[in-house]
């Protein structure tokens, strides 16, 4: 899985909630990076559409980042090691974050730190007895 690092560092920004740089993402030519996004916020469709559309790595990284431990296995199993240390990361791993940095890959460690502040919010927000859930 071979992306420029312009478009991990804008897919980190569509995660972190840039509503235009996440429609130009799904305008030309990433929508997979696109629909990922919200994916990560438990959008059902989304999740569908990654499995459905050959990429069940991504969906594997959203599981494996939200504590699926047979996710992390899956990705290494299929040669997605890079993407299993995001998904560890994701998960509020450090050694994962460090690993990806010392093989060179910061913008990976980039886009998990930004899926781990996303993930950690909804379980903040899941978490508090005092906030009404939207579903």
């Amino acid at each position: 899985m071979q992306y420029p690092a312009k478009v991990l560092i804008a897919w980190g920004e569509a995660i972190s909630g840039n509503r235009q740089i996440h429609q130009w993402l799904m305008q030309n030519g990433f929508p997979e990076l696109g629909l990922t996004c919200h994916a990560l916020h438990h959008i059902e469709s989304a999740r569908s559409w990654l499995m459905q559309n050959g990429h069940p790595h991504l969906m594997a990284m959203v599981r494996g980042a939200e504590g699926e431990g047979n996710a992390i296995v899956w990705l290494d199993n299929f040669g997605y090691n890079y993407l299993a240390q995001v998904a560890l990361g994701a998960d509020n791993d450090d050694a994962a974050i460090e690993k990806l940095i010392k093989l060179n890959q910061r913008e990976w460690a980039g886009i998990a730190l930004k899926i781990r502040s996303v993930k950690n919010k909804i379980e903040e927000s899941n978490n508090d007895m005092h906030r009404i859930s939207p579903r």
